[in-house]
């Protein structure tokens, strides 16, 4: 079997724990084979259960999950409730700031002393109204301080857009024209969500930023809504460990 978990490769401090879960591993039906941790999906809600039971016993952490609804609202990760936000923040031992996606761009964020985490959901409606400006607002550090890494989200050779996404972003920051070429289809544009996110949070000041690449569309190991919009979702986490386990 393949291996169900991805690590982040960046430099974080080792107090600083994170995972990305892939397909494989868990016990949902097709089309949300196998590892689906997303119950608002019609995937049976004992297979999600599951799944997100041996989440909890393979890592050792309390996912604190969200109602996400592509909008740009950060709250204090709580394992104890459910709230609509599309980020959250943790500085408790063992709480993880968690995000489902299946082509949005999860990113996650530690300081550098290891003192605060966060996750934070990033479609294109998110990231141009300002998701991850909050969500670093919310870690309450020094951009010099922060560090960020880019989880696997559907990549710029398979993310077709319309001019209205595209205008979304150059009102704000005119250089994401970068980030945007034209399509095979007249009037429509190839965008490239990894680069628009690093333009934000350059601009906030935050250089250390590490991860991209990663195609959901492409990479049969993740979920992705637009390769099939009847699908499951992978979950993106970050938490700190314990002292006494760092």
């Amino acid at each position: 079997m393949a291996d169900p978990w991805l690590i982040p490769d960046w430099p974080a401090p080792e107090r600083v724990r994170a995972c990305v879960t892939t397909r494989f591993g868990g016990i949902s039906q097709a089309p949300f084979d196998t590892f689906n941790l997303g119950d608002h999906v019609d995937d049976l809600p004992r297979a999600v259960a599951h799944n997100r039971g041996r989440l909890v016993e393979t890592w050792g952490c309390r996912p604190a999950w969200l109602r996400q609804v592509h909008g740009v609202r950060v709250v204090e990760a709580d394992p104890a409730q459910v709230e609509e936000a599309d980020a959250s923040w943790s500085a408790t031992p063992g709480v993880a700031s968690a995000i489902l996606t299946a082509d949005c761009l999860p990113v996650l964020f530690c300081d550098r002393q290891a003192t605060r985490v966060a996750a934070a959901h990033a479609g294109w409606r998110g990231l141009a109204a300002g998701v991850l400006e909050n969500t670093l607002a919310a870690l309450a550090s020094a951009p010099e301080d922060v560090m960020a890494w880019l989880g696997p989200a559907i990549g710029p050779l398979a993310f077709e857009v319309g001019p209205e996404v595209r205008e979304a972003f150059l009102a704000a920051h005119p250089q994401s024209a970068e980030a945007f070429r034209p399509s095979a289809n007249p009037g429509r544009f190839m965008a490239d969500l990894y680069q628009l996110a690093r333009i934000r949070l350059r601009a906030c000041g935050v250089t250390a930023v590490y991860g991209g690449g990663l195609c959901t569309f492409d990479d049969p190991r993740f979920y992705s809504y637009r390769r099939a919009a009847r699908t499951g979702r992978f979950a993106s986490l970050i938490w700190l460990a314990e002292a006494a386990d760092a």
